[in-house]
């Protein structure tokens, strides 16, 4: 049911009819849906219905090139800006209110190693990445084109390859969008 409710927020949040003109809308929708098909407790109607579900989800991957797998656990509130060329792990958690940027990879280091565990509210700039299984702490904000290795506290801007938290003065010259 928190899926239901996440979606019907995010319908809420956008306008009208403009919103069947965004292509991130199209991407969440489609993730928040297969979250509700993957809910259902009989296992063949489950079947029936996921099996097209996919289908169109990967027609949408590919017109939006962004990967949300339904597999992933994401919190009611992201927000994709500048969609394109987002890539997210199945094992992924990401939690509520946050923000994706063009660009963004967050997945494993390795082929089946741990995967990231973002908290809520966190921000994050076109093409970073975010590798392993390190964990973003609540209200975090990750520069473009970094690339974060270690965990992030709550609160933290992290700048760089690797990325390493800096100061509030630093972070004023790097754009999160």
């Amino acid at each position: 049911m928190a899926d239901r409710a996440a979606f019907e927020k995010g319908l809420a949040r956008r306008a009208g009819s403009a919103r069947w003109a965004d292509r991130s809308f199209w991407i969440i929708a489609i993730y928040r849906l297969g979250r509700r098909v993957l809910a259902i407790r009989n296992k063949r109607l489950r079947r029936l219905l996921l099996l097209p579900l996919l289908a169109f989800g990967r027609l949408i991957e590919s017109i939006t090139r962004t990967s949300l797998p339904v597999f992933a656990e994401i919190g009611e509130g992201l927000t994709i800006s500048g969609f394109g060329m987002i890539f997210i792990h199945s094992d992924v958690r990401i939690g509520r209110n946050c923000r994706l940027s063009r660009g963004v990879t967050i997945g494993n280091a390795r082929e089946g190693g741990p995967t990231p565990i973002l908290g809520d509210n966190v921000e994050i700039g076109a093409y970073a990445q975010i590798l392993g299984g390190v964990r973003i702490g609540d209200g975090a904000k990750i520069a473009s084109m970094s690339v974060v290795l270690k965990d992030i506290p709550a609160g933290a801007v992290a700048v760089g390859i690797p990325a390493k938290v800096c100061t509030s003065a630093q972070a004023e010259v790097w754009r999160f969008a």
